[in-house]
């Protein structure tokens, strides 16, 4: 590195600030994640918080739940307020300790076994095929509303069972709750997330009660099992709220980062054509080409947390009650733990990433997702060898959940 590039990256460094993002960040945070591990990885922000960057304290803070709380129940009071996403965002499983968060991670994954998601596979793949037929017939697609966000917003309807026909709202709910955990918010977005909180938890009232007079299949209907809660098992049934919070949370967590990971994969691989043949000549890699996109574009950027107790970051005293970002995506940058980070390597090993996290709130859905992903990605580029980007992809504006929000993509002359 040039003295002059050092100099730049200091810069980078002490003028971060997760509050006032400009585009360029938007558009390619790496830089700034590199500059921040080099000279600041562990990053105070004007508001008090921590930014962490290194891969070492991002996975030290996932290990110790208890000193680093995911509750948000005081963290978020000011950004929301008393209003439907505060509610929401404070009940779903996501922001939440222990016991809360063991009820209902453990009602969540007993419908996703290994069984059940091998059981969802040929669905999936007929649902991938009539998506790639349709593109095929155009010789053209989006990757995100033609293709990416189709499949999960199937899948998880399928887990809640809910209507096919009642389907259509579920997208744009999801992408205004979602929206509104930015790190700056306008009033146009919280008025949006709590509208779609609103509405959503309408819609699911609605649906709750039919299901209660008609139960579904506890082995493979996740809203059947919310309902029915563990019987006998600490902690009882959920309330009302907390069984429709989590209902969102399960549709928001499945959908926007799994839409993510297909997009950003697909993307990706048409940037590095060289792993993109390699894939076409050995299909066998999709597995090893799903975890490396998910290290190197993460879905989900960051994640939150607030210390219980005064404690240490990386040598760093931190006080109680401070809020701690950890930068999933820087994470997954570092040298530290990946050699040549900025390479796209689809037979990376070994590559334990932190795309899922890690420890207790480790994603539940993650063997969904990646089964979403092999097939989806995997059969795109065995049936489109030669899909090419055809104008320039359009972000999705958001820096917790990087992904697209438009993909114009020319299929070309369809494979076998």
């Amino acid at each position: 590195m040039t003295p002059t590039a050092a100099i730049d990256d200091q810069a980078l460094a002490r003028d971060f600030d997760l509050q006032h993002l400009d585009a360029a960040f938007y558009a390619d945070p790496y830089p700034t994640y590199h500059a921040l591990r080099a000279h600041a990885p562990v990053k105070r922000m004007p508001n008090g918080s921590l930014f962490l960057t290194r891969y070492r304290d991002v996975q030290a803070v996932y290990r110790d739940p208890t000193t680093f709380s995911s509750d948000k129940t005081v963290e978020f009071r000011p950004k929301y307020g008393e209003s439907p996403l505060y509610e929401h965002h404070t009940t779903s499983l996501v922001f939440n300790d222990p016991p809360l968060h063991t009820r209902v991670r453990k009602l969540i994954a007993g419908a996703l076994t290994a069984r059940a998601i091998a059981a969802m596979e040929p669905d999936l793949i007929r649902l991938v095929d009539g998506l790639l037929d349709e593109a095929a017939a155009r010789g053209r697609i989006d990757l995100i509303d033609g293709f990416a966000s189709a499949i999960p917003v199937e899948i998880i309807g399928n887990l809640l069972a809910g209507p096919h026909e009642e389907r259509g709202p579920l997208r744009e709910w999801s992408l205004a709750i979602l929206g509104a955990l930015e790190p700056a918010l306008n009033a146009q977005q919280l008025e949006r997330g709590n509208r779609a909180v609103t509405e959503f938890v309408h819609y699911l009232k609605d649906l709750v009660a039919r299901r209660r007079r008609a139960p579904g299949d506890p082995l493979h209907d996740v809203l059947t099992r919310l309902i029915e809660g563990e019987g006998e098992a600490e902690g009882g049934r959920l309330s009302e709220a907390e069984l429709l919070q989590n209902c969102i949370f399960i549709l928001n967590a499945g959908h926007e980062t799994t839409t993510n990971l297909i997009g950003n994969g697909l993307v990706t691989l048409s940037l590095w054509p060289d792993q993109r043949e390699a894939l076409q000549r050995e299909p066998e890699l999709i597995g090893g080409a799903v975890e490396e996109c998910l290290r190197f574009e993460s879905s989900n950027q960051l994640g939150n947390r607030i210390t219980t107790v005064d404690t240490e970051i990386g040598g760093v005293p931190v006080a109680k009650d401070t809020p701690v970002t950890l930068c999933i995506g820087a994470a997954n940058r570092d040298p530290e733990q990946f050699a040549d980070p900025d390479r796209f390597d689809i037979r990376r090993e070994p590559n334990r990433h932190l795309a899922f996290g890690f420890g207790i709130h480790q994603c539940a859905g993650l063997s969904l997702a990646r089964l979403e992903a092999r097939v989806a990605i995997g059969r795109f580029v065995q049936r489109f060898p030669a899909y090419r980007l055809s104008g320039e992809p359009t972000r999705g504006g958001r820096v917790r959940f990087r992904g697209f929000a438009e993909v114009p993509c020319d299929v070309g002359q369809a494979g076998r």
